[in-house]
C-alpha cells in the first residue's frame, strides 16, 4: 500500500491510502492501528505533504559502490553517519529555499527507510522487521558550508533541505529498486538500491546500536554517484521505483519571501507538470537524456 499524509482544499490535514487517483482517509496511527473511515478524496483536489513527520532522519555518506569507485575511495570501515532534523522536512511540489544565492546547493536522490517499531541494538538478522516502508528523500546540500565548517550539521540540516514523499510504500524490497534522479528532466542519477555497500538490515542493526530509533524515524541510505549542483529555479525529481515522484523547485529566500508578502500565500506551482505518485509517471514530455555532473568526494 501507499500511505500519505494531504491537505484538502478545505484545509484538512488527513492521512491515507493512495490507490490511483484516490486517496481514502483514515483514522488512527498508521504504525500501530488505524481504520478507514469512507472519506476520499480526488489526488487533484488534495495537496500531497510529507508522508510522515521523523523525529530524526538518520543520514549515510559515502554508501553507493560505484560512487565510491569512481572516486577512487577506500570503502569506510563503518557506515558514516549524520543528522538531518525533522525542521529541515518539507513535501512534494514545496520549494528548497537557496540560504544564499552565492553557495554551490547540490541534490543528492537517495532511498529513505521508514522505521515503523522501536528499534534499539536489533541484530541485523531481525531488521527488516523493524520497518514500515520506503519514501524518496533528497538529501540537498550546502557545498559551501560544508566547506566553512567542516562538518555536515549546517550543511545539511537547514531548513528545506530534507524533500520527502511522494508516499510511504510497504510491500516492497527495499534492496533492489532502481533509483533516478532528474534536474530539468535530464537524468542525473541512475542506479539500483542493490549497489549499496553497506545494506539495509545492515544500517539498521548499527544504527539502532548507538540511538534508538522510533516510529516515523527515517534513514537516507545514501546517494549513488552523479549527484550534483543544483541552480535557483531548477526544478529536481528523484523518482524510486514503486514509490512515485517526488519533485520540487529551489528558490532564493529573499524572492520566496517577498512573493509571500506581496500575495500574502504561498507561492503555487502552477506551471509544473502533474506528477502520478501511483504510476510514476509525468504528464509532460520532457527528454530525459543522461548527462555528467560533478560530485561530491566525500559522499
Amino acid at each position: 500500500m501507499k500511505y500519505v499524509r494531504f491537505c484538502s482544499p478545505d484545509g484538512h490535514v488527513g492521512r491515507g491510502i493512495l490507490s490511483g487517483q484516490e486517496i481514502e482517509e483514515l483514522e488512527g496511527d498508521i504504525f500501530s492501528q488505524y481504520r478507514l473511515i469512507g472519506r476520499k478524496y480526488g489526488l487533484r483536489e488534495a495537496k500531497l505533504l510529507p508522508p510522515c513527520e521523523p523525529g530524526k532522519i538518520v543520514g549515510v555518506g559515502a554508501n553507493y559502490k560505484s560512487h565510491l569507485s569512481s572516486k577512487h575511495m577506500d570503502p569506510p570501515s563503518c557506515p558514516r553517519l549524520f543528522i538531518k532534523p525533522g525542521s529541515s522536512v518539507i513535501g512534494p511540489d514545496d520549494r528548497i529555499i537557496c540560504p544564499d544565492p552565492a553557495h554551490t546547493i547540490h541534490f543528492e536522490g537517495e532511498l529513505a527507510v521508514v522505521m515503523g517499531k522501536r528499534c534499539s541494538k536489533v541484530p541485523e538478522e531481525k531488521a527488516l522487521d523493524h520497518v514500515f516502508g520506503y519514501t524518496c528523500i533528497n538529501d540537498v546540500t550546502d557545498r559551501t558550508m560544508l566547506e566553512e565548517d567542516g562538518q555536515w550539521t549546517r550543511g545539511k540540516g537547514a531548513d528545506t533541505f530534507a524533500p520527502l514523499g511522494p508516499v510511504i510504500a510497504d510491500g516492497i524490497d527495499g534492496g533492489n529498486l532502481i533509483l533516478e534522479t532528474r534536474v530539468q528532466g535530464q537524468v542525473r542519477q541512475h542506479m539500483s538500491t542493490s549497489d549499496l555497500y553497506f545494506p539495509i538490515p545492515y544500517l539498521i542493526s548499527f544504527i539502532s546500536t548507538y540511538m534508538t530509533l522510533y516510529p516515523g524515524d527515517m534513514i537516507a541510505t545514501g546517494s549513488p554517484v552523479g549527484m550534483g549542483p543544483l541552480k535557483v529555479g531548477e526544478t529536481v525529481e528523484v523518482e524510486i521505483q514503486g514509490i512515485g515522484i517526488l519533485k520540487n523547485k529551489m528558490t532564493v529566500k529573499e524572492l520566496f519571501q517577498a512573493f509571500e508578502s506581496v500575495t500574502g500565500e504561498k507561492e503555487e506551482n502552477e506551471n509544473a507538470e502533474t506528477t502520478d505518485p501511483e504510476t510514476n509517471a509525468s504528464t509532460d514530455n520532457a527528454e530525459t537524456e543522461t548527462t555528467e555532473a560533478s560530485e561530491d568526494a566525500e559522499e
